[in-house]
């Protein structure tokens, strides 16, 4: 029987792999040389190895560029990191090294517990079925996450009433990445952020185009067909209600004064008052506009996303393992990632190298500011249950051991109306 790549022993073996984990960081290496490709690393062995990770560099948590954290916009060096702290089993507790695989008490907990918040889920088969086979299939994660700076111009235009402009007779207009925006800067690799600034010395004032500088035009229903310039005052229209008369006639032959009309028959122009013309909503009749260029900048973060399963776990959804808390193999930051090293395994130095060949696109409008690449190994446990000629499997997944079980679970009784039921407050 062969000894396991990592072992809890006080041996000189022992030593000699906490020593590699030790000096993991600064060699750049997230594994011990004794691991090999395609060697599939147990529960045990990453608790054993998150045990000795140093934790991450301040650096790559600088909250803001320019602070007293970072001392330049654009990092170009690569650093490589660890989780804070060991592996922290169910109970939020540093596990023990020397603990073996979780037993089938503590399975049939984790179950328990997930079965009891789900409606209409019966526990018996939780509890009572066989736990015919306990496998384990860890999964690794890699991100690349590219955090951008997108900066574009647009115009603004507002009804210019009188005053002082900043035009270029104050000063030369900048250019959009001339701007100088550290104090807008937001944390590195947060998901969204938006802002807008006005461009110093971009101000013009311009002729209004809706009424070509007249600050008003000729009104449509008095005056149609009217040129510019030219037009009627104080036209009157024949009152709708009376039509003309200046009374209303009703059925018995009597007659009343309308009141919409005041009796005159006559009633002036319902879009402009019979003035003739219209204020021009746009430059609020002052016939000139205020036009600036403001810069809109966003700040993003394009994440790119790989999972390496096995086939026990292929049925799984990737987005489960990338939420679930894993053991961090390797955490590089730089203006441009390149793939990690690993000594002595070949398909996690090919894993690096996919997620990296799958970086999102870059507008030309943005600007890279750098990258984050991680690579996790996820623990993930998968219990085939059975019942005569009945089973069902589910998964124990991360460090938290969260359950993922898939819809084929063997007691229920809601036949899909669940979601009905929670809707009608039942």
């Amino acid at each position: 029987m062969e000894a396991p790549l990592l072992s809890s022993e006080k041996s000189d073996k022992g030593s000699e792999r906490r020593s590699t984990y030790e000096h993991v960081g600064r060699a750049g290496l997230a594994i011990p040389t004794a691991f090999t490709a395609g060697t599939e690393v147990s529960v045990d062995e990453i608790r054993y190895a998150a045990s000795f990770s140093d934790p991450y560099p301040p650096s790559l948590h600088a909250p803001l560029v320019g602070s007293s954290e970072s001392q330049d916009l654009y990092p170009n060096a690569q650093v490589t990191g660890y989780p804070q702290g060991g592996y922290h089993g169910h109970s939020g507790k540093t596990a023990d090294m020397g603990r073996q695989l979780l037993d089938e008490v503590e399975i049939r907990e984790l179950l328990i517990d997930h079965v009891g918040h789900r409606c209409c889920w019966g526990s018996r088969p939780a509890r009572t079925w066989n736990m015919h086979a306990v496998e384990d299939c860890n999964v690794y994660t890699g991100t690349l996450e590219t955090f951008i700076e997108e900066r574009e111009t647009i115009t603004e235009k507002e009804p210019y009433l009188g005053g002082n402009i900043d035009g270029k007779n104050e000063g030369p207009e900048l250019g959009i990445w001339e701007l100088d925006l550290r104090s807008e800067f937001p944390v590195l690799f947060i998901p969204h952020k938006e802002s807008r600034t006005k461009i110093p010395h971009s101000e013009v004032i311009e002729k209004c185009s809706g009424c070509v500088g007249r600050g008003n035009f000729v009104c449509p229903t008095c005056n149609k067909d009217q040129e510019p310039g030219s037009y009627k005052e104080n036209q009157m229209f024949p009152c709708p209600a009376c039509h003309g008369r200046g009374l209303i006639a009703h059925r018995d032959g009597s007659d009343t004064i309308c009141l919409k009309c005041n009796s005159k028959g006559m009633i002036p122009c319902a879009t402009c008052g019979s003035h003739g013309l219209i204020k021009c909503e746009t430059c609020q009749g002052g016939g000139s506009l205020l036009t600036r260029q403001v810069a809109v900048i966003r700040w993003k973060t394009l994440s790119a996303r790989k999972v390496s399963a096995t086939s026990g776990a292929a049925s799984v959804p990737d987005d489960v393992f990338h939420r679930a808390k894993g053991v961090q193999l390797c955490n590089n930051q730089a203006y441009q990632c390149t793939p990690a090293f690993f000594a002595d395994s070949y398909f996690l130095n090919q894993f690096s190298s996919e997620v990296i060949a799958e970086r999102a696109p870059v507008l030309p409008t943005a600007r890279v500011i750098c990258e984050r690449h991680t690579i996790s190994v996820v623990p993930v446990t998968r219990v085939t249950m059975t019942h005569r000629n009945r089973s069902f499997s589910f998964y124990l997944i991360g460090t938290g051991r969260e359950v993922y079980l898939k819809e084929s679970y063997p007691s229920r009784f809601c036949w899909g109306l669940c979601p009905c039921l929670e809707w009608l407050k039942l």
